[in-house]
Formats: C-alpha cells, structure tokens, sequence
C-alpha cells in the first residue's frame, strides 16, 4: 500500500497494536506521529520508526485530555503542514467481573479512555482535516466485543460498542467532505493487554486463541494491515465499516 508522504497520527503507539500500525505506516512511506501516555515505550517506537530510514516523533499524550490531544494535532500541523490519516487505538481493558461488581470509577475510566479519548482525537482531527479540505482516513479501534456481547467485561464491550456507533455516525457526517471513517475489531490478538487479560482471568493467551475458529491469537501486525488499507486508496470507496479481523470470533 502506498502512503508515501502522507502524514499519520497513531494514538496507543506504544505498544502491541497501536506500535505496529505506526511501524506498517512507516515502512509504507508514511511520516507518523506517535502518541502515548508511556513515554519510555513511545520513544522505542520512534526508534525503530528511525531505524527503518523513516521519518515521525513521539509526544506524550492522553487520549482523555482536550489539552494533550489538541498539542499532539497542532504539533503535527506545525511540523508537517497537515493531517491526512489517523489511527485511533489507545484503549485500556477492564478487569473481568460480573456487573454488580464493577466499581464505578471502573467503568468510568473505561468509557472514558476508549470512547471519549476516541471521541475527543476524532473530533479534532476532523477539525484540522476540514479546515484543509482535501479529504482524509480515520480508523477507530473497536473490538469483536463491540459487535457482540462481552461476557468478560460489560464495560469494555459497551465503549467498543459505542466505538462502532461513533464511526458509523461520524463517516455518515463527513462522507461529503470526502473524509472517510472506518474502524477495525479486532479478536484476541497477541498483546500485552491480552496477556493481562489472560492471566486476571486465570487462563492463558493459547487457550483464548482455542476459542476462535481460525484456532489461534492474531497476530498486532495483521490488525495493522486492515488499518493502512482503509486509510489507503485502495479502500477509496469504503466509509462507515466496521470491519471484523478476529479469526471467525464474530460468525460463531
């Protein structure tokens, strides 16, 4: 897929999915942005952005902070002159528990995270993209548990529910602004934040991946190359899509 030249915002680049979209967009041409609450992990990134001949740089941001996300955006604009794609994919995970007891400032700070922060650099990407005016790519991070219930955690499947309702509307809004707004869900996937879900619930990465069709965790790199190519022109006609990369997860 060719995105030489474009310039890229990945949100959750420091590690698993979000670090290997960046590195997909980087090794596809592109200049990438890379935005992350971890900054020790953010500029390892960077470095391997770097290392690669490629060009981007790293700032510390949450996703929850009007503040941090419009720095991040206006930093970009400042560097590079303009916004052309953005991936949307910091998130955090809940922990499993039934619904009575999930503490409120649990589900809170779920919501918060993965659909507010999606809501928020959403917003204010697409407020640079218009004042350009030259069309744009957004990719938000859902999940499988934002197209079918999550007996795992309630809280988690209502924001990447949420997730796919915002695309969807979002892409619907702009679609004469020739700004296109997809977004992916991905099933278990070989991350840190998997491996943390695994053990709280008492389990294994390998005995997840047994729950899939297809018999095994995904890989972060597969879930970075449906990002680039709806962010590419070779999905010039595709808005409004959320598009299951999960094994088979969601046809059971």
């Amino acid at each position: 897929m060719n995105l030489k030249d474009k310039i890229v915002l990945v949100t959750g680049g420091a590690s698993g999915i979000g670090r290997a979209t960046a590195v997909a967009f980087a090794g596809n041409g592109a200049k990438v942005a890379i935005a992350d609450i971890d900054g020790r992990a953010g500029e390892e990134t960077l470095g391997m952005i770097q290392q690669m001949g490629a060009e981007g740089f790293f700032a510390g941001c949450d996703v929850a902070s009007v503040a941090d996300v419009k720095s991040v955006i206006d930093r970009i604009v400042s560097k590079y002159g303009r916004l052309d794609c953005a991936a949307n994919i910091a998130a955090i995970e809940g922990t499993p528990r039934r619904i009575d007891q999930v503490p409120e400032d649990e589900f809170d700070r779920i919501i918060q995270i993965n659909l507010r922060g999606v809501w928020l650099c959403l917003k204010y990407e697409v407020v640079q993209m218009l004042k350009q005016d030259s069309g744009g790519a957004i990719v938000n991070l859902s999940s499988a548990a934002g197209l079918v219930g999550s007996i795992r955690s309630p809280a988690y499947g209502a924001s990447k529910h949420g997730v796919v309702g915002l695309t969807k509307s979002v892409a619907l809004q702009l679609a004469k602004n020739r700004i296109r707004v997809n977004a992916v869900c991905p099933g278990g996937i070989m991350t840190p934040m998997t491996e943390r879900i695994a053990a709280a619930s008492g389990g294994t990465q390998a005995q997840l991946g047994a729950a899939h069709p297809l018999g095994r965790m995904g890989q972060p790199e597969e879930i970075a190359s449906a990002v680039l190519w709806l962010c590419s022109d070779q999905a010039s006609y595709v808005t409004g899509f959320a598009a299951a990369v999960d094994g088979g997860l969601t046809a059971m």
